[in-house]
Order: C-alpha cells, then structure tokens, then sequence
C-alpha cells in the first residue's frame, strides 16, 4: 500500500513536521517506547500529515473529527487491513492527546476516533509430542558434533530453544540475557522486556541444564566483544535476533509435520501448554510481561479450541 505522506512530501507544512519531531522526541524520552513503536507511530502520523497537507492543511489546528474518520476511510480504501486502521487510529488519538496537552491545538479531535475492531486470529502453536522431538534433534546435534566448536553451537542453539520455550521470552529479551540475568539459586531469569521493563520468570529444569551446559562451552565461540551476554553469534560477540529465528525454524523443519514457526510460536506453544496444565491466566500473564491481561486472553481461546477438537474427535455422541 502506497503511503500518502510519501506521495505528497513536498507539500507537508514545516509546521505539521515540527510537531511530529517534538512528539517523536516525547515517545523516545518521555514515555520510553520501544523503537519498533516509535517507528510505526510516526509512520503512521507521517501519512496523516501527508494526507491533510492534499487537502490544503497547514498547522494541525486544522485537522478535525471529520477530518480524521476521512483518513481511515480512505485508509481503507486503499486497502489498509483493520490492524493497520486500529493501531493508526490509535497513533493519532495519542498524537492528538498530546498536541492539546502542550498547547498545539485548541481541541482534541482525536479524542472519540474509532476504528474497525482488529480481528483475534489464534496465535500459531505445537503440540507437547513435537515440542519433545525438537528437543531430541537438538540433544542429537549436540552429541554427534565432531570438534568444539561445533559442540558449541549445537549446545548453544539448545539453550536457546529450551529457555524461548521454557521461559516464554520474546526473541529480542533472550538476545539481552547477560550473565548476571541468571538467578540459579531461585531458577529465574532476571528478563528486561517491551517498555525497557524489568521481570523476574522462571526457568524449568531442562533449561537450566542445557544452558549449564552451553555456558560450560562459551569461551570456545567468545570473542573480544562477547562482554556479559549469555548467547553468542558466531563472530563471538552478542547474537544477532535473525540467527535465533534461523535456529528455531531448523529445528522445527527437522521434526516430520511440524508446524514452521519461529520464537514468537515457541512462546505462543508455552502459554498453550501452561494453561491446559492449569496454571491461571494471571500468572501466564506476569510470565510473559504482558500489559494487560486481555492480551493474555487470546490464549484461552487457542486451549478451547484444542478441548473442542479434542471432544469433537474423541466423544462417541460428538
């Protein structure tokens, strides 16, 4: 989908920039967004400023109500899927919230902004069964290595997997683990995640052993600038996110009619498995440093799906 802010570059008044680039300053310094939501927020009010500058706007005091339910129509009409609409109409109540705060516009004209309701797809998970083949291929490659260094790696890319699946952390929170995050004698991981906040989560048995072992062999793949993280690239410094994604889709691609999933579906796999084990929804919640607790809930849905396949299949009177 082509951006109407790019389209219309020249014509955006300095006076719409400039007020993009302070609120861009506040999201960074002031609420301490991530920079994946810096970076859409102001993807998405740069579009807007492209748009109302086509229509002959130059200050946002211009911008109304009307103004901005045309936006997301003509969002839609360009093709935008409703999470699109819902996190740019989002962006823009945000924006206009804090324009008013700071005196840059009268009213706020975002304020009663909706937008389509973006639909709940079930997040992608695995069965327990294959979660266990993973496991017995990474032990396999970690036995048959031939040298050091590959022994290294095979029991490196096993940690990883164990604590992504263990412990529910996002890709970017396992590549920030340093040596201090590690609480063995409370078996916790001391995780810093979205927000730049901090959580303490546990981490199982199998995991804590993988990753004594890994640890045991890190100075073979340790390089000047390793410093204090836990996992390591193959230049010996901190490991880059897309080669744990590389890591985890090879070891689910090796395990016959296992789904393709990357880190993020390890961590869907573990609060599935959590939940039908039956551990309450609040904990899962602290465990995976969700917000809210209605994010949280997508998972109730994903484990009553598996009970109503499960009854569907199995019940004589289904």
């Amino acid at each position: 989908m082509g951006s109407c802010a790019d389209a219309a570059a020249d014509a955006v008044a300095p006076g719409l920039l400039a007020a993009l680039q302070m609120w861009a300053e506040h999201l960074h310094l002031g609420r301490n967004l991530s920079e994946h939501t810096r970076r859409a927020y102001a993807s998405d009010l740069e579009d807007l400023a492209g748009w109302v500058a086509t229509r002959g706007v130059s200050a946002w005091t211009q911008v109304d109500h009307r103004m901005l339910r045309a936006w997301l129509a003509d969002l839609h009409r360009r093709g935008a899927e409703r999470t699109t609409m819902a996190r740019r109409a989002t962006a823009a109540r945000v924006f206009f919230a804090w324009a008013q705060a700071h005196g840059i516009v009268d009213a706020d004209p975002g304020q009663a902004l909706q937008a389509p309701k973006a639909s709940r797809t079930l997040p992608p998970t695995v069965d327990q069964a294959v979660v266990d083949a993973v496991f017995d291929h990474l032990t396999a490659q970690v036995e048959l290595a031939e040298d050091d260094r590959d022994r290294a790696v095979a029991a490196r890319d096993l940690a990883m997997v164990e604590v992504l699946y263990s412990s529910g952390l996002r890709v970017a929170e396992l590549c920030g683990l340093d040596l201090t995050s590690i609480d063995e004698a409370r078996g916790l991981l001391r995780v810093r995640g979205k927000g730049d906040k901090e959580r303490s989560t546990p981490i199982g048995a199998p995991a804590r052993r993988a990753l004594e072992q890994w640890l045991g062999l890190r100075a073979v793949l340790a390089g000047p600038d390793a410093g204090a993280a836990v996992f390591l690239g193959a230049r010996g410094s901190r490991i880059d996110p897309r080669v744990v994604r590389r890591v985890v889709h090879g070891a689910l691609d090796a395990v016959p009619d296992a789904p393709s999933l990357g880190p993020h579906g390890l961590r869907h796999a573990m609060a599935t498995h959590l939940l039908e084990g039956g551990a309450d929804l609040r904990s899962v919640q602290e465990i995976l440093g969700h917000a809210s607790l209605g994010t949280t809930q997508i998972y109730t849905h994903v484990t009553n799906e598996r009970l109503r396949d499960a009854f569907r299949q199995a019940h004589p009177r289904a």
